[in-house]
């Protein structure tokens, strides 16, 4: 803080303390910081996408996308402001809007490392994936996240982290079967440990992968790594980590379909934002919860997963999965709510995009 208050126009450090702030959950002490120097880089386009991010977290959306904006009035170009007007926009379900958007700037995005690239492209595959376009969404994934790989100065890790991360999306929604082969090659690609303890969400992803493409031993041997760096950390950040650890655990169970053990793992009662210390954004953390809804209809626990849904889809409405979510649940239960569930998931399945785009 002494640092930023003295050189107040230095945004690297500011960058640095917002990612510290990132991976320990803070949202409101990043806010706290950004504005602290708002007033001295007004004409800095990257200030607005620092400003908007924490202001998204914090569920202050009107005025995250009006922060974002205001970035890309003063350069268009601006890569954290686009990222962050696209988490608005896909926050509020404007799937199109998302898409057309990040589609027309990609352009300005060669100069970005492998983690902003496909994690720009991550959000646009997951755009198609929510409004009901797999065949696009798996384009994207094909030709402009893993085909990063290809370039010559590609970080592994950074490309394999967004790639896992679309990839469990996918499989949550049931399309993804036991031979598919870019799951298979995926997990082959971080088999090597080369990858391994370097993010923790990147591990929990690829336990998530080796175990669910058969690979039981990679996944025993990455998940020992990920507890072994555990207990290599202070008392008190083991207190602060031990989430990571359940939810690299469950999702080794989940991975290979035994339901009950995840369940017995994370519980009855999982909210996301308090495995965000893992180093992830509430988009990247929605896939857990998606994951957690699964499990409890998965061992019987249907009440509880539409009361769940119930308030889910009170904030996303627009989102199709979390409606055939409710309908499979009210189905379980034999409610006859499982017909506007249905209703409202296939209206908004064609919602969004034309199919033959």
């Amino acid at each position: 803080m002494h640092l930023i208050n003295k050189y107040p126009r230095n945004l690297v450090s500011l960058k640095r303390a917002q990612v510290i702030c990132f991976y320990l959950a803070r949202p409101d002490f990043s806010l706290y910081l950004v504005e602290q120097v708002l007033s001295e880089n007004k004409q800095e386009p990257y200030i607005y996408g620092m400003l908007s991010f924490p202001l998204l977290e914090l569920g202050r959306v009107a005025d995250a996308e009006a922060a974002a904006r205001e970035g890309l009035s003063i350069n268009k170009d601006d890569q954290w402001s686009q990222h962050a007007l696209c988490h608005v926009l896909q926050y509020e379900c404007r799937f199109k809007e998302a898409v057309e958007f990040m589609e027309s700037s990609s352009a300005s995005w060669n100069i970005c490392c492998s983690f902003m690239i496909t994690h720009n492209w991550w959000h646009v595959a997951l755009c198609y994936l929510d409004g009901h376009l797999l065949r696009k969404a798996f384009q994207v994934y094909d030709q402009h996240i893993w085909q990063e790989l290809d370039k010559d100065d590609a970080d592994k890790a950074e490309v394999c982290l967004n790639a896992l991360a679309f990839m469990l999306r996918v499989d949550v929604r049931g399309c993804i079967d036991d031979d598919d082969f870019r799951l298979r090659t995926l997990a082959a690609c971080v088999s090597d440990q080369s990858t391994w303890c370097w993010d923790w969400m990147l591990d929990i992803l690829a336990i998530w992968a080796f175990s669910r493409t058969g690979e039981f031993s990679k996944a025993k041997d990455l998940l020992n790594a990920v507890r072994s760096r555990f207990h290599s950390l202070t008392e008190r950040k083991q207190q602060s980590m031990e989430k990571a650890v359940l939810l690299a655990e469950a999702l080794y169970e989940y991975g290979r379909g035994d339901h009950f053990r995840a369940f017995g793992i994370i519980g009855p009662n999982f909210t996301a934002v308090d495995y965000k210390v893992i180093g992830a954004s509430d988009e990247q953390m929605e896939v857990f919860t998606e994951v957690w809804y699964s499990i409890l209809l998965g061992t019987g626990y249907v009440s509880e997963a539409i009361s769940e849904l119930e308030k889910r889809v009170q904030v996303q409405q627009g989102v199709p999965f979390l409606w055939r979510l409710l309908e499979k649940a009210y189905l379980l239960a034999g409610s006859a709510h499982a017909e506007m569930a249905r209703q409202k998931a296939q209206s908004l399945e064609a919602a969004y995009f034309e199919p033959n785009v």
